[in-house]
Formats: C-alpha cells, structure tokens, sequence
C-alpha cells in the first residue's frame, strides 16, 4: 500500500493531462492539508474524519468557496483511488459539499487600480506586469507562459497559448501598455524567450508574483491579486456596456454562464452610481 505522498503523487501524475497547472497546484496543496490533519493513511480515512476537516476550515474563517474547492480535491482523489482499487469505500459519498453564497467577484475600483499602478511605476517590469494583466484580462498562468514571438505588435494582439482546460485565444492590448512593456523589455538585464523572466532567463514564477501581490495588498492597505486585476479587467468593461459575447472570448471562458456574473456587476455599479447622485 503507498503512502499518503505516494499515492497523492500517482493520482496527480495520471491526471496531468486533465487538469490545468491551477488545478493540480490547488489539488496538491489540499490533499496534503487534509492529509496532515487526519493524520491516519488514506485507506483508514471515514466520514467522520472529512467531517472534522471541513468544520476545522469553517472555524478558521475560510470561505464556503474555498472550502467547496478543497473538499472536491478529495472526492476526486478518492474517486481515482476506488478506481485503482486502493481503498473498498469512498468516504466522501456521504460527505456533502458545502452551499456557495451567490456573492459577485471582487474587482478594484477606479482609485484602487491608480494606486497600484502608482505604487509599481518605479519597477518597470512589475508595471508592466499589473499593465497586462488588467489590460487583457489573461491569467497568470497564461502571463507568463507568453513568449516573445507571440507579441504581435503592430495589431496589439498577443497569441494565448493553449492550456490543460483552456482553447488558445487571441487577447488585445492598448497603446499605453504596449509602452510599458517595451519600457521593461528596454531595461532587463537577462536574455529570455519569455516576456516576463527570472534572472536565469526562464519563466517567472507563480508562487513569486502571488508574493508580490501580497506585498502591494499589505502597502496599499487593501486585498489584490493578479485574479483581482482579471475580475476588474471584465468588470470595467460590463460598466462600458461591452457585450457579454465580447467578453467571453477575451477571458476564454468556455460557458457564457461565466461571464454573465459581470452583468450583475455592472448593474451593481450603476445602482452606486445612482445613490451617489440622489446623496
């Protein structure tokens, strides 16, 4: 029988080509955290013991979404694991995953995005990299997967490539931001192939970006992070009336169900709109 790690390793590595490189980061994280809080083998886990886990997370203030998220890594893990004839049961049959609060995605407002903007000016790769995320609405993990070739700059189009999950797509950029990446492709030091590099000339990392996001939330005083800038990219654009078609296309979503989230957001954004008038 392997061990807890072991079997999470086969069960992500046979998978790999179904989930995206978000998924099994979130699955791996999860998994290990369950893992370490029942404290028993896999194969000895019940419903009571899944139980104890989600009413741990509930106290420790995290969010039914997120506990929603963490809770299907085990449904899924188990799931694999009866399939592999590890274990007799699935424990999580029984184990109800929590309600999600219809709650509308956090975006920043106007001033918020000027402060950050403001806050990176003196760092002309991290503007550039709040630059694009808001200017294109692209993911992180699609950010820093583009090369260089894929920067068409006489249409201000970059090529988004394709993704465990997610179809290649074609994403716009302004005037403004095509500036603020030359500026920074103008002054790094490091020869790469990709337009956002560590000092060895490969791919920025995930896990550094999410660091830096922190770092400008606790600056500025309130929470950002590069999903943030992805909401405020679709959210600012729902206010301008742009169709909810339009928008689909440029975040990738594959369901119109989505994107039609940001509808109520720009109805939320008209009704403060209209009480700021009525004070």
């Amino acid at each position: 029988m392997q061990t807890n790690e072991e079997a999470i390793a086969y069960f992500l590595a046979d998978n790999a080509e179904r989930f995206s490189q978000e998924t099994k980061r979130s699955y791996h994280l999860s998994l290990h955290q369950f893992s370490a809080f029942s404290g028993r083998s896999f194969s000895e886990v019940k419903p009571l013991h899944i139980r104890a886990w989600l009413a741990d997370l509930t106290e420790r203030g995290l969010k039914q979404r997120s506990i929603h998220l963490k809770l299907a890594s085990v449904k899924s893990f188990y799931r694999y694991a009866l399939e592999e004839a590890w274990v007799v049961k699935d424990p999580t049959v029984h184990v109800p995953s929590p309600q999600i609060e219809d709650s509308l995605p956090h975006y920043l407002e106007k001033r918020e995005l000027a402060a950050l903007m403001e806050w990176t000016k003196g760092h002309p790769r991290e503007r550039a990299v709040i630059e694009m995320l808001y200017t294109t609405g692209v993911r992180i993990s699609e950010l820093l997967n583009i090369h260089l070739r894929d920067i068409k700059w006489d249409a201000r189009q970059v090529w988004i490539r394709p993704s465990k999950g997610n179809k290649e797509r074609f994403v716009l950029f302004t005037t403004e931001c095509a500036e603020r990446l030359k500026h920074h492709l103008a002054t790094r030091h490091t020869a790469s192939p990709y337009l956002f590099e560590n000092p060895k000339g490969e791919a920025l990392s995930h896990v550094y970006v999410e660091q830096r996001f922190r770092d400008y939330s606790e600056a500025l005083g309130f929470k950002v992070t590069p999903h943030t800038l992805r909401h405020t990219f679709a959210a600012h654009l729902a206010v301008k009336d742009m169709p909810q078609s339009y928008i689909q296309e440029l975040l990738g979503h594959v369901n119109i169900n989505s994107t039609r989230v940001y509808t109520r957001l720009r109805e939320t954004e008209r009704k403060k709109q209209y009480d700021q008038y009525q004070r």
